[in-house]
């Protein structure tokens, strides 16, 4: 279990489960094909990964938690990412297909200069697709569209038909997490009602002296997600990103301060989690058209 695998190729994880290598940058992974098991191991991932899993029976850790991946799920790595992989029964475990390519693949084309949109990448923890069984036939026949590119004959078109189904798919990850986002309004609402608990909390312990101005880490590690995963709730729930939702709280305390009390600029400032005052006044004035000493005397 200590021994760290490097999968920094396609043809690494196939023989890591046996399997044939037919395009050196991409392959549609079927465990069921898979003539050996690494059932509990750490993967240190240098390719892009997605596995839709089909039956039950799998646990994989990354970082401190367990990920959320049961029957119905996909969840996806990023070169980068060491993943702990604990599989109690083999047969189950070999109910999982998907989509590792390597990152020379998309190098220097559309889909590579758009990667970072994807931002489910960076996704860990609790935070798998949960996919509808239509849902998880479209992902499925993607994979087959993607395995009959890699079955022909390479031609200077293949590159680009490959980029572009894989980019399919991607898309389709895409449109299902945001209807997943939509789909969970309970649990959703309550990490936002979590969220503003907890950046009065920052302040009003006088935290931020200490601590500095909040970081959206912060408060995803509050929630026990990844920063982007949690970033991209916010997004969906308030239409704003989460460092705006912090600078608005920023700005809101910053007007209550300069009203209710007599403190200076530099220590309302302070109490705000800023190391430079001026820092504050420049944002205080890019976020309403006036300094914070023009506002005090405005509302006075």
């Amino acid at each position: 279990m200590n021994e760290i695998i490097q999968l920094d190729s396609i043809k690494a994880y196939n023989d890591l489960y046996g399997l044939e290598t037919k395009h050196p940058l991409i392959t549609v992974v079927d465990l069921r094909k898979a003539t050996q098991m690494a059932n509990h191991v750490k993967m240190n991932y240098g390719v892009y990964a997605l596995f839709i899993k089909h039956g039950v029976g799998c646990t994989l850790r990354y970082g401190r938690q367990k990920y959320d991946y049961q029957e119905g799920t996909v969840v996806s790595f990023a070169p980068g990412q060491l993943v702990q992989v604990e599989m109690e029964d083999e047969e189950l475990s070999k109910e999982v297909s998907g989509l590792i390519f390597h990152p020379d693949l998309i190098y220097s084309t559309p889909l590579g200069r758009k990667m970072s949109m994807y931002t489910f990448f960076s996704y860990a923890q609790s935070e798998a697709l949960h996919l509808s069984e239509q849902e998880q036939t479209m992902l499925t026949d993607c994979l087959h569209g993607i395995q009959a590119e890699i079955e022909h004959p390479v031609d200077h078109h293949t590159r680009a038909l490959l980029c572009v189904q894989v980019e399919l798919f991607l898309n389709y990850c895409l449109r299902f997490y945001d209807r997943q986002f939509c789909t969970r309004n309970k649990v959703n609402s309550d990490i936002l009602q979590k969220f503003e608990q907890e950046l009065n909390a920052y302040f009003d312990s006088g935290y931020a002296q200490e601590g500095g101005l909040p970081s959206v880490r912060y408060f995803a590690d509050k929630a026990f997600l990844s920063s982007g995963y949690f970033g991209d709730l916010i997004k969906k729930e308030t239409g704003k990103t989460a460092q705006e939702y912090i600078q608005m709280k920023l700005i809101d305390r910053s007007k209550q301060y300069l009203l209710s009390t007599n403190q200076s600029i530099s220590q309302i400032a302070y109490d705000l989690g800023f190391q430079y005052s001026q820092h504050f006044i420049r944002m205080f004035k890019k976020q309403t058209g006036y300094t914070p000493k023009e506002f005090r005397m405005m509302n006075d």
